[in-house]
């Protein structure tokens, strides 16, 4: 059975899918961590289900602290998957994992992306640009931020009268689905 190792700092929506998806059968794998990079809710959703968690707390470790994620987790994980993880990995775990760390971002990458563009800012900006259509992408974690070879992306339409939030939420949905498409793709390889 494959192993991951999941990187969170938020609620944990997308968390909770993966998690699903592993009771469910959809995905054959365990998920061995979840760590956040400060305190949030997706903790508490790992511990409901018995996963070990660790809160690395992001302004204390500063550029440790991709350094101490790989303490942790070791080298012998299949995959890293990073939902809505705000701390930008970097250093010594890009080459243990090449090729074993994924990231979903909530837009068509390379559109609207790149450092500070995450959660509502990037359906801010979709917005304010006057795009036609959104969605998610989700893609291999590099050394420059996201910019890696792309694995999965979904679009989704702009509707007169959307807001940030409701964009959002409809981003968000499909975000579930591919997540857990784009874990068996590359776990499947």
């Amino acid at each position: 059975m494959h192993k991951i190792a999941v990187l969170v700092s938020g609620n944990g929506s997308n968390l909770q899918a993966i998690i699903d998806a592993v009771e469910d059968g959809r995905l054959d794998c365990s998920i061995e961590y979840v760590i956040a990079d400060r305190k949030c809710y997706a903790i508490e959703r790992a511990k409901k289900h018995g996963i070990k968690t660790f809160v690395l707390d992001r302004t204390g470790f500063k550029e440790e602290l991709s350094q101490r994620i790989l303490e942790i987790i070791g080298d012998d994980l299949d995959l890293i998957v990073l939902v809505g993880f705000l701390s930008i990995l970097d250093g010594e775990i890009l080459n243990v994992y090449k090729g074993k760390i994924i990231n979903i971002h909530p837009s068509l990458l390379p559109k609207f992306s790149g450092k500070g563009m995450y959660g509502i800012k990037v359906h801010e900006a979709v917005l304010k640009a006057k795009e036609e259509e959104t969605g998610c992408t989700v893609h291999f974690v590099t050394g420059e931020v996201d910019a890696g070879k792309v694995i999965l992306r979904e679009r989704v339409p702009i509707y007169d009268g959307d807001t940030p939030e409701k964009l959002a939420n409809r981003v968000l949905i499909v975000e579930h689905r591919i997540i857990v498409d784009a874990i068996n793709k590359v776990l499947e390889g």
